[in-house]
C-alpha cells in the first residue's frame, strides 16, 4: 500500500526539534519560522511539555467523554483566564475544520436560520460545510455545493449590511487574519461594525482564530485589536503545540442540548494535557508578548527592504508579497540557508515561526532574505 498523494513533499525527513529548530535524518538544522503551518506555538519538543504528556500517558491516555475529565476543566479555565472569556464554555475537539463546522452548525441551531455569510479569499477548512465557506472552488466537490453560503467583499460594511438585513443568516464567519489568502488584516472599523450589525439582525458572529489565534497576532485572539468580542471562536492549530486539538468557545446565551454536538477524541487526556502545558508555558515564558515584540522588529526590517511589493501581519503571522515568484527564492531559502518558510499563492512567503522565536533568530532570517531579495 501507498500512500495517497494529496502534497508536493520537499524532499526532507525532519526527524527531530528542538525550540524553533528542526533536524534532517542528516544531522542538518533548519531554522523553522513555518512552525508546522502555525501548529507549533512553544517550540519543538519543550522539556516541560514532554514532562506533561509522558506523566499522562503513564496514568490514562484514554477514556470516553461519557465520565468526568478534570484536564477538560482545567484547560477550560486556564484559556478562559489567558484568553479574556472566562465566562465562555468550552467544546473540545480535534482540528480546525471540525470547529469550524461545528460553530455553523451550533449557530444554525441557535437562531434557526439557514445561510451564512462568509468573505472572499477566506479558508475554514475542507469538510462539508466549512469548504463551502472556503473561497477556494478547486476544494470543493460536486456534494459541497451549498446555495446557503454568500460571500461578501473583505472589509466591505455595506454589502454585509445589506445582506444581514434580510434576516436569513444564522453567522457570519471571519477569520481574525485571513492566513491561506496571504495575510490579510480586516479594518478594526470594520470588525466594530460587524459586530453591531450582527447584534442588531441576531446573527452570530463566528471568529475563526485557528491560524490567527493564540497569541500569534500579539495579542491571544487577533480580533482582539478591535475591542470586540465575538459569539464563537474557533481555535486549533497552535493549541497542542502539535497534537491535534481543537476547540469552539461559547457565549453563554447558547444553551447545549443532548446530541446536537458530540466528539469521540475530543478533548481526550492526551490532548489536555498537551493543551494545559502550552498554556502554562506561554503563561510563564510570556509568549504573546514575545509574539509582538519579535515580530514588530521583523515586519519594521523587512519593510526596509528593495524587491518587495507589500508586508502585512501583525505579530508573528506575517505574510511578504513580491514582485515575482517565489518557488526558487523559497528553495534556496530551504536548501541551502536551511530556513522553512512557508508560502501562499506563487507571490508570498508566510512566516508562522514558534511564538518563541528570538530577535536574534529572526536576525538571522533577515540576512539571508536581504541575500535573496
Amino acid at each position: 500500500m501507498k500512500l495517497f498523494d494529496v502534497f508536493p513533499l520537499f524532499d526532507l525527513n525532519i526527524v527531530k526539534g528542538n525550540g524553533c529548530y528542526v533536524y534532517d535524518e542528516k544531522g542538518n538544522e533548519y531554522l523553522d519560522l513555518y512552525g508546522g503551518h502555525a501548529v507549533i506555538s512553544v517550540g519543538h519538543t519543550h522539556p516541560y511539555y514532554v514532562e506533561k504528556i509522558t506523566d499522562q500517558l503513564n496514568k490514562l491516555g484514554f477514556y470516553s467523554n461519557s465520565v468526568i475529565n478534570e484536564l477538560q476543566q482545567e484547560v477550560a479555565q486556564k484559556l478562559g483566564e489567558q484568553c479574556g472569556y472566562p465566562d465562555y464554555f468550552l467544546f473540545l475537539i480535534n482540528s480546525g475544520a471540525e470547529a469550524n463546522e461545528n460553530a455553523i452548525k451550533l449557530a444554525s441551531f441557535h437562531n434557526g436560520r439557514k445561510k451564512v455569510l462568509a468573505f472572499k479569499k477566506a479558508f475554514h477548512g475542507r469538510t462539508s460545510v466549512t469548504v463551502a465557506t472556503t473561497d477556494i472552488p478547486a476544494y470543493s466537490a460536486p456534494v459541497n455545493d451549498n446555495s446557503n453560503v454568500t460571500f461578501a467583499p473583505f472589509n466591505d460594511i455595506e454589502f454585509v449590511k445589506k445582506e444581514l438585513a434580510t434576516k436569513e443568516y444564522c453567522s457570519v464567519i471571519i477569520e481574525g487574519i485571513q492566513g491561506v489568502a496571504g495575510i490579510h488584516i480586516p479594518d478594526d472599523k470594520f470588525l466594530k461594525e460587524l459586530r453591531d450589525v450582527c447584534t442588531e439582525t441576531e446573527t452570530i458572529l463566528i471568529l475563526d482564530e485557528i491560524q490567527s489565534g493564540y497569541g500569534r497576532s500579539g495579542k491571544f485572539f487577533a480580533h482582539q485589536y478591535a475591542d470586540i468580542t465575538a459569539d464563537l471562536i474557533t481555535v486549533a492549530k497552535g493549541i497542542g503545540n502539535g497534537f491535534p486539538m481543537a476547540g469552539v468557545l461559547i457565549n453563554p446565551m447558547f444553551k447545549a442540548v443532548y446530541g446536537q454536538l458530540g466528539t469521540t477524541f475530543g478533548g481526550n487526556h492526551l490532548a489536555c494535557a498537551a493543551a494545559i502545558a502550552v498554556l502554562d508555558i506561554m503563561k510563564k515564558e510570556k509568549l504573546v508578548e514575545n509574539a509582538l515584540n519579535v515580530g514588530e522588529y521583523l515586519i519594521t526590517e523587512l519593510k526596509k527592504l528593495s524587491g518587495i511589493k507589500e508586508v502585512r501581519g501583525r505579530g508573528l503571522i506575517i505574510g511578504i508579497e513580491m514582485n515575482e515568484p517565489i518557488k526558487e527564492k523559497r528553495s534556496k531559502l530551504l536548501f541551502e540557508d536551511k530556513i522553512f518558510t512557508g508560502s501562499t499563492g506563487t507571490h508570498v512567503f508566510r512566516l508562522l515561526p514558534p511564538l518563541c522565536l528570538t530577535k536574534e533568530q529572526a536576525d538571522v532570517f533577515l540576512t539571508k532574505f536581504k541575500q535573496i531579495v
